[in-house]
């Protein structure tokens, strides 16, 4: 994995690029992350970096959350995440800034998508439904689910309605636009999952070779 930060979803603008041509951004707020724990195959059989992003009164998190935002000596955070890189170079309260990516860069943006709540299988899965002619009765209903009388029940995994959005995505390979480590702003070309003031995990590309 891939070194990032944690950010905040702020919402979508546009840039114009220097043809004159409009360019759809995401603005997302990325304060300082700061290393709350470094985790080693000797301790944890793995490296990673424990990230703390947004910063809350203690009063806010559990006795044993303080306790452990402590060791870095940062105050307490609302948001803890973990990034699967060397931990060589990095230390405990050390904060990870807007910098670490330039314009032009590729980031993977993780976040959770907007709940749709509960929806039918043409909005969900696109079926395509019935026919919308008078007297057919079979507008948007998902049809037989059924095998017949053989195996006579329905598959595992298949699709049905139910609870759509708010799960986990990723956005690959999205442009860095523009960043200001001064204001804590960086700009991402095209959008990513969530709604605004949602968090988000940035992280430089993990396929970038395969696209310039």
């Amino acid at each position: 994995m891939s070194m990032g930060i944690i950010g905040r979803k702020l919402g979508m603008t546009q840039v114009f690029a220097e043809d004159g041509s409009a360019v759809p951004v995401t603005v997302i707020e990325v304060e300082p992350s700061v290393v709350i724990q470094k985790k080693t195959i000797a301790t944890d059989g793995y490296e990673a970096l424990q990230l703390g992003y947004g910063r809350v009164k203690p009063k806010r998190v559990t006795k044993p959350l303080q306790g452990h935002f402590a060791k870095a000596n940062k105050g307490c955070f609302r948001i803890l995440a973990e990034f699967r890189v060397a931990t060589d170079g990095y230390e405990i309260g050390q904060e990870i800034t807007a910098d670490i990516f330039k314009p032009g860069d590729l980031v993977d943006v993780t976040g959770r998508s907007k709940g749709k709540g509960f929806a039918g299988g043409v909005k969900r899965h696109g079926f395509r439904g019935g026919r919308a002619t008078h007297g057919s009765m079979f507008h948007r209903a998902p049809g037989s689910i059924g095998a017949s009388a053989d195996p006579s029940r329905v598959f595992k995994g298949h699709r049905l309605p139910g609870h759509m959005g708010s799960v986990r995505r990723t956005v690959q390979n999205l442009t860095v636009w523009a960043v200001f480590p001064e204001q804590n702003v960086l700009l991402v070309k095209g959008s990513v999952p969530g709604n605004r003031k949602d968090f988000l995990l940035i992280r430089h590309a993990i396929k970038s070779t395969e696209k310039k």
